[in-house]
């Protein structure tokens, strides 16, 4: 397959591309490789999917792959990578991803202290605990229902204090709790650090920030690194209640510390952030994309409407002293954000606003005044927080997030006023109209053949997705599309070969990932499209994002 870079001038459009940007655009693995540079930047034993060789078996160019896996929903083969030292009969049970340290004796022994959550749904066999028998024996780790979950997440203090479990009570886990200290604790007394460990298709990730330690228990698609980066939301939402100082005097005050007593009340934020299996189709569609991405999804509304939108917040907002951020929001897409100069948010703090505020029904009742920490802006301190939605009949929310604690009534007032001037303007019945729009329609721009599309523009990470539409409208089929996308991520973002363009023909679509200097794009199309015609839809794609990129995107970093 050629390099489908467009030939008529379309190669020089960059679609949502804006010279300067109020979000921080760092790239997020180069920024998350820096945070843990302690750790190695892949897993030494993952199964990944074949990528030197095209469907003929001739070579691929550095930056391109050609898969194809027609007739089989998983990929035809695997190359399974071992850790030095770990004999090949006992991979990948046991393995870990950084293991010169680590005996495989103990290996072993980990294995055969675990070896319930790394149980499949086999586990319900011969000696299994049928569902509900947790309530009687008071141990999760005998309960069928729980360990066949797909995902878990644990966090402890490097003390080994339970602090939180993703499903069931952590109380009842604690001899699971002792096991992932004790691991922590003796791979640190090497001057080494845990990754990851495989055993019997279950991935344990591991992501210490002393005085925590997270782990997550995957059968998802999810690569280790993409775990890692949930594991560090996950960190940043605990850090939002807290501050990372707060809770470090803490644990140097005492060791045994229950944080559980300071996090009382958050722990729906957290569970809500990982988007767990109660979660419905809804809240599962708004997240997982934006945080694969490290971008932000923007509401599309026509330019005039969001330029009187950000000249409200200017106008009433410029003279209020130490006002850092004014962020309206709504359905977890942003509307638009003005900011103080010289300061700009993260990403990653904005998805703890989204999430704090999807999380949050008493904020729609009255205003709020409430201390907010944005870890990637400062760990180390609050700012205090206006929320409060602009109308009854609008429902999106405003946050004046300010480094003063006694302004309340001067935020109301000006939160008042920005309302009084976009109902004048007949901008809230446009935003409800932009709220209540779906998404973007395939067929309307004329281009059936391509099912769904993620285009991410890179110089303000900002994120555009088209609407879930048959067969993906069903939660099953969306997990199984967000799991392609998630494979396809990581093959193109794999530090150990990374690549340009993937093209991938399965069993029941085709799947492109093509990311360049600008812009990623992920593209899902119709099971009979042939390669010559990815070329020509992806030229359509983005001659429309770029014909209409000035509603689908931010294209300036107002201030105050």
């Amino acid at each position: 397959m050629g390099d489908p870079r467009p030939v008529d001038g379309v190669d020089q459009c960059e679609p949502g591309a804006c010279e300067e940007s109020s979000l921080i655009t760092t790239d997020s693995f180069e920024e998350f490789s820096h945070e843990i540079n302690s750790l190695p930047a892949e897993p030494e034993c993952v199964n990944q999917q074949p990528l030197e060789s095209g469907t003929d078996g001739a070579a691929i160019p550095d930056d391109k792959i050609i898969d194809d896996d027609r007739g089989s929903e998983a990929d035809s083969s695997s190359i399974t990578k071992l850790p030095d030292g770990l004999p090949s009969d006992q991979a990948p049970d046991g393995a870990m991803s950084k293991s010169s340290s680590f005996s495989s004796a103990r290996s072993r022994e980990f294995d055969a202290s675990t070896t319930s959550l790394a149980e499949t749904n086999e586990a319900t066999g011969s000696g299994s605990v049928p569902p509900g028998a947790e309530a009687e024996t008071g141990d999760y780790l005998h309960d069928v229902e729980f360990l066949n979950r797909k995902r878990h997440v644990f966090i402890l203090s490097t003390a080994g204090k339970p602090i939180y479990s993703m499903h069931g009570n952590e109380d009842k886990l604690a001899t699971l709790f002792g096991v992932m200290q004790a691991l922590v604790s003796f791979i640190q007394s090497g001057n080494d650090t845990i990754k990851s460990i495989h055993a019997a298709g279950v991935k344990f990730v591991f992501l210490v920030k002393s005085p925590l330690i997270l782990v997550a228990v995957s059968r998802t698609s999810h690569s280790v690194q993409q775990i890692q980066l949930q594991l560090t939301d996950v960190y940043n939402q605990i850090l939002s209640t807290l501050t990372l100082s707060q809770m470090i005097k803490t644990f140097e005050r005492r060791k045994n510390f229950d944080l559980r007593r300071l996090l009382a009340g958050s722990e729906r934020l957290i569970d809500h952030l990982l988007v767990s299996d109660k979660c419905d189709h809804k809240l599962v569609s708004n997240n997982p994309f934006s945080f694969m991405t490290h971008s932000v999804r923007i509401l599309p509304l026509v330019p005039s409407v969001r330029e009187t939108v950000v000249s409200a917040i200017q106008s009433n907002c410029a003279k209020i002293k130490n006002l850092v951020f004014a962020v309206l929001i709504a359905n977890n897409k942003l509307i638009a954000l003005v900011r103080m100069k010289k300061y700009f948010i993260h990403p990653a703090d904005l998805r703890l606003i989204f999430n704090l505020i999807e999380c949050s029904e008493s904020f729609k009742s009255a205003e709020s005044w409430t201390p907010l920490c944005l870890p990637k802006f400062d760990s180390s301190g609050f700012l205090h927080a206006h929320v409060s939605y602009l109308a009854e009949d609008c429902q999106a929310c405003l946050l004046l997030l300010s480094i003063e604690r006694d302004v309340f009534y001067t935020l109301s007032e000006a939160k008042r006023k920005i309302t009084e001037k976009l109902r004048r303007s007949n901008c809230l019945e446009a935003i409800n109209d932009a709220i209540n729009n779906k998404g973007i329609k395939l067929l309307n721009i004329g281009i059936p053949e391509i099912r769904h599309f993620l285009y991410k523009s890179k110089s303000n990470a900002q994120l555009l997705c088209s609407e879930l539409t048959v067969p993906y409208s069903s939660s099953e089929q969306f997990k199984r599309l967000e799991g392609m996308y998630f494979r396809l991520h990581h093959k193109i973002h794999n530090s150990g070969r990374p690549v340009k363009l993937i093209y991938q023909m399965k069993e029941k679509e085709v799947m492109l990932a093509w990311v360049t200097q600008a812009y990623e794009l992920f593209v899902t199309f119709e099971p009979t499209v042939e390669k010559n015609e990815v070329i020509s839809l992806v030229n359509k794609l983005l001659k429309w994002i770029k014909k209409e990129e000035n509603s689908l995107f931010i294209l300036s970093a107002p201030t105050f």
